[in-house]
């Protein structure tokens, strides 16, 4: 028999009052999330128990101050939801619209904002701490490529055996590799050690990037 099972389950802390409580507990953060979600969605057709509104037409016109009840018949000879768009004015603005239709709108226009969000990639370029000067001209180029694309770059400089005695030749690679791209790109994050690698991020300027994209516009028109 397991006796720290048994122990557990005759746990008066896991007894039926407190399943009671915790459950309650749920209930009433739910509420809370629902009220909340339909605090955001404004009142349509009889939800709105307002006497009169301010009316705006499907083609947004201003239409004038009408009773509710008119207002909604309105909307009804329309087939068109009157739709609540600000509650708090004297008197409260309706507009009639196709509510479900501007809702897809809506969510199709997010989904779209959200697609075209420009997500910075960031790329990594690994030195060794006695690289020669031929392979550090080289990843240089390519450093100075993903900034140009407008991606951030981590540098990492790795270590090996008794290499992890100087770690000064890290810090001087990175030195030197800030200082040949400062018109280009901004340190963000500082050298720091972890395990036997050294890492620094470099971000491309802004003003560098917008530089290239003109560069090879005028490239492409020549």
């Amino acid at each position: 028999m397991n006796t720290k099972l048994s122990a557990k389950a005759s746990d008066e802390t896991w007894g039926p009052a407190a399943y009671r409580g915790f459950f309650v507990d749920c209930r009433h953060r739910i509420r809370k999330e629902v009220s909340a979600i339909a605090a955001q969605e404004p009142r349509l057709n009889e939800e709105i128990d307002v006497k009169e509104c301010r009316l705006i037409g499907y083609d947004g016109a201003q239409l004038g101050i009408y009773a509710i009840s008119e207002a909604q018949r309105i909307a009804d000879n329309q087939s068109l939801d009157l739709v609540e768009i600000a509650p708090n004015a004297d008197p409260p603005v309706c507009r009639i619209m196709d509510y479900g239709k501007f809702k897809y709108d809506q969510a199709i226009k997010a989904k779209q904002a959200r697609k075209n969000q420009s997500r910075v990639e960031t790329k990594e370029m690994k030195f060794r701490p006695k690289i020669d000067v031929g392979d550090y001209t080289t990843k240089k180029k390519h450093v100075l490529r993903f900034l140009e694309a407008g991606s951030k770059v981590k540098i990492t400089i790795m270590f090996r055996g008794r290499e992890m005695a100087h770690p000064e030749q890290g810090l001087t690679i990175l030195e030197r590799l800030a200082d040949d791209l400062k018109d280009v790109a901004v340190i963000e994050n500082q050298p720091k050690m972890e395990g036997r690698n050294m890492h620094m991020l470099i971000a491309p300027l802004p003003a560098a990037a917008k530089k290239k994209k003109e560069q090879e516009k005028q490239e492409g028109k020549e």
